[in-house]
């Protein structure tokens, strides 16, 4: 099995484990530690995206000096066990403790995807953008699927030791591709020296990437803002309201993302980034829009609109960031957007957290379509003068 290969294997798997209870954590903690109040799943949420958002630009720095892949078995054994941890442990605070110091280990597996970036060839790089973005889409499917059973069939804390389980996993990936290929435990010094270098020369970008963090963070606010809750949602508008089913409606920009991939090899694109964004956008308002019409038929329909806007707008705009960073820097400067990503989704979750004790279940749709229309107008001002341009920077996926 080639190194990509390998790596795009622990994506996946780390994605699905990861994503298990995202949609259950209202369930979860009201089963498991008595726990009914709504805004504290959405506080347990943003509490989680911050520590993700803080503990990742540490591991880029550690990633300076020591190889990835040597860093990933440390961690993700710590993480394991710290999981097993959270099993058995029936204290709500210590819970919380032991989940998020294992959250900043599990952080350290984000640096997989610009780890895959540098090992591509120039003119096949950005493609990479596209498929990474469809894994994380996948592993949610397979992860929401996954707790759905879970919670249906077995008690909700088993999902801990299936998260120990993939840990395991991936420490097992790691050595294997160490002992075979003989990688070294530090970076050599030629290539900390060349990413000095870049740090010093790359500085015109900086302030293209502000502006792209500003919609990023305004972006992914908007799109996150219905999630906490949606299972509990859809549970309370639909006679379909087992675990599993509401699993698989959650589900379903996972596997719109999935489709828009396999799509796009066959039908080509003349739009530039800009105006694919652009136009996901305005299809996204009104996917959020269907979705608070409270009737099960539309709400899937509203769910399939907003997964064709979440793959395309997310695609473009990390399309962006690889077009003005260089090779050496990509953790870093991935790190960073990362950082307005989670902004924007723990905000979204302190929001649905209120939202969900003080309005209608359907009012954070409403809501979302608000926040992508400021989106847009934003974007439309601080990217206008490409707007017209048939291309801007190189492609990673054609369009569907």
């Amino acid at each position: 099995m080639k190194l990509k290969h390998c790596l795009i294997l622990l994506t996946l798997v780390s994605v699905m484990a990861d994503t298990m209870l995202l949609p259950f954590y209202p369930q979860f903690f009201a089963e498991v530690f008595n726990m009914h109040k709504p805004q504290h799943a959405g506080f347990y949420i943003a509490a989680c995206c911050l520590t993700i958002m803080i503990a990742f630009p540490l591991w880029a720095k550690v990633a300076k000096h020591y190889h990835e892949l040597h860093i990933w078995i440390y961690t993700q054994i710590i993480a394991g066990a710290l999981g097993i941890y959270c099993f058995y442990t029936s204290d709500l605070l210590a819970f919380w403790i032991a989940s998020q110091i294992m959250l900043v280990f599990k952080a350290s597996y984000l640096l997989i995807y610009p780890f895959v970036m540098r090992l591509e060839e120039e003119d096949r790089r950005l493609g990479i953008v596209g498929l990474f973005s469809v894994l994380m889409h996948f592993g949610g499917i397979g992860g929401a699927v996954l707790g759905g059973l879970t919670l249906q069939w077995f008690d909700p804390k088993d999902i801990y030791l299936i998260m120990a389980a993939s840990d395991a996993l991936q420490v097992l990936v790691c050595l294997y591709i160490i002992i075979k290929l003989n990688i070294p435990l530090r970076v050599k010094l030629t290539e900390i020296h060349a990413s000095e270098e870049a740090n010093k020369t790359v500085t015109g970008g900086q302030h293209f990437m502000l502006k792209l963090g500003i919609i990023t963070a305004l972006f992914y606010f908007s799109a996150y803002l219905i999630q906490p809750f949606f299972a509990s949602y859809w549970q309370a508008i639909s006679v379909w309201d087992r675990e599993l089913v509401s699993a698989l409606i959650y589900a379903i920009p996972a596997g719109v993302a999935l489709v828009c991939l396999m799509l796009s090899y066959k039908i080509p694109s003349s739009q530039s980034n800009v105006q694919i964004i652009i136009r996901g956008l305005v299809i996204g308002m009104l996917g959020f829009f269907l979705q608070a019409s409270q009737e099960p038929w539309i709400v899937i329909m509203g769910r399939c609109l907003f997964g064709y806007s979440l793959y395309q707008v997310s695609v473009r705009l990390e399309v962006f960031l690889f077009n003005v960073s260089q090779p050496e820097n990509y953790g870093r400067d991935y790190s960073k957007i990362h950082i307005f990503q989670n902004v924007g989704i723990i905000f979204a979750s302190f929001a649905s957290g209120y939202l969900a004790t003080t309005l209608d279940a359907n009012i954070p749709f409403l809501l979302a379509v608000g926040g992508f229309f400021i989106t847009l107008s934003l974007f439309y001002c601080l990217f206008k003068p490409k707007v017209s341009e048939q291309e801007f920077g190189p492609q990673p996926v054609t369009d569907v």
